[in-house]
């Protein structure tokens, strides 16, 4: 079978390459996999930039969705052919206090998909039976691969964060991440959105217009605290959502932020801050962070999906056979694209 694999740790070592059929054992399901979505970290690994450890060779990817092709013998509740979407924690230890207790997405054993277990930009993949979902009839294949980045914006901006109808909210940067939680915070009731990008989000925040942001600013041309002081009482954001990976955005997200406000992290920033944190200790605002996301997570962005609250036609911006996978990722590194999705044919 097809599939795209990192060869090697430099920068391009990426290609597509036959490899084998995985086996199911008793305790997985195979999937035939419909679509998979390009993520940032794809890209990160497409140039050798990641800031995390990864096997070489690996297969890519692990926003995913497909049909059931096989059932372990010792898995019960899945019938073959059945619709489904996939999380990404391929393996978890299962007996520490976090795995215990429902947050697994934070177990120190934990492997993903797509960098030290090899992924889903291929045609099959087994997986274990407690993070497969079932896929509402009314999300199509090229929708469903996106429920992983929407499952992060969820937990960023519904489950970590707070909300409140009438609140100003800011997202610094415009890709799915981005995008995803200010859709995730304009349905919980935002008043004001803005959306922070670069001159190469310029096209991303046009479509940030498109689908609800009121405001969008490109950083490297102006300041968006001239633009935060002229909205409500002028105090500032109650609630920033770094979604950059950029190190420094927390700097002006400190910056941004009303007295007594929040600033969520969910973009990984690998670079160092040499900034001090005074100002945030001065305005006594609240500094967290989100990471990953949980079976509750997964069934509640379903729901959402399922009730069509979420309008995905301008995040989805191209559909890409499996050989013509580096156009995709070229659509999305360009800014051309908000989500890349691969699909291998089904």
């Amino acid at each position: 079978m097809k599939a795209v694999v990192k060869y090697a740790y430099q920068d391009r070592a990426v290609e597509v390459r036959d490899v084998p059929v995985p086996s199911c054992s008793p305790d997985q399901v195979l999937i035939k996999i419909a679509a998979t979505g390009v993520c940032g970290s794809d890209i990160h690994m497409w140039h050798e930039h990641q800031s995390w450890k990864i096997k070489i060779p690996v297969i890519l990817g692990h926003e995913f969705c497909g049909t059931i092709a096989e059932i372990g013998s010792n898995v019960s509740g899945f019938s073959v052919g059945q619709r489904v979407v996939i999380e990404t924690a391929a393996t978890v230890c299962g007996t520490c206090i976090y795995c215990r207790t429902g947050n697994y997405n934070l177990c120190p054993e934990r492997l993903g998909f797509g960098n030290l277990i090899d992924g889903a930009m291929t045609e099959y993949i087994a997986v274990r039976p407690q993070i497969i979902h079932h896929l509402p009839d009314n999300v199509s294949f090229e929708h469903a691969a996106m429920v992983e980045p929407i499952c992060v914006a969820s937990r960023t901006v519904v489950e970590v964060s707070s909300v409140k109808p009438g609140d100003l909210v800011v997202v610094q940067g415009a890709g799915a991440i981005g995008i995803l939680s200010m859709m995730m915070a304009k349905i919980s009731g935002a008043g004001t959105l803005i959306v922070t990008g670069t001159d190469a989000d310029e096209h991303r925040l046009e479509l940030a217009r498109k689908i609800g942001a009121h405001y969008t600013v490109n950083v490297q041309r102006d300041d968006p605290m001239e633009l935060i002081r002229q909205l409500g009482d002028g105090y500032g954001a109650n609630l920033v959502v770094d979604c950059t990976g950029v190190s420094v955005a927390l700097k002006q997200a400190m910056e941004m932020v009303r007295p007594l406000g929040q600033i969520t992290k969910v973009g990984w920033g690998p670079q160092p801050m040499n900034f001090s944190l005074d100002q945030l200790v001065q305005k006594a605002a609240t500094l967290q962070t989100s990471f990953s996301h949980t079976y509750q997570t997964w069934e509640r962005t379903l729901s959402l999906m399922k009730s069509g609250l979420l309008d995905l036609d301008l995040v989805l911006g191209g559909v890409y056979p499996i050989d013509d996978w580096e156009e995709g990722f070229h659509a999305m590194e360009s800014g051309k694209n908000i989500k890349s999705v691969i699909t291998t044919g089904n």
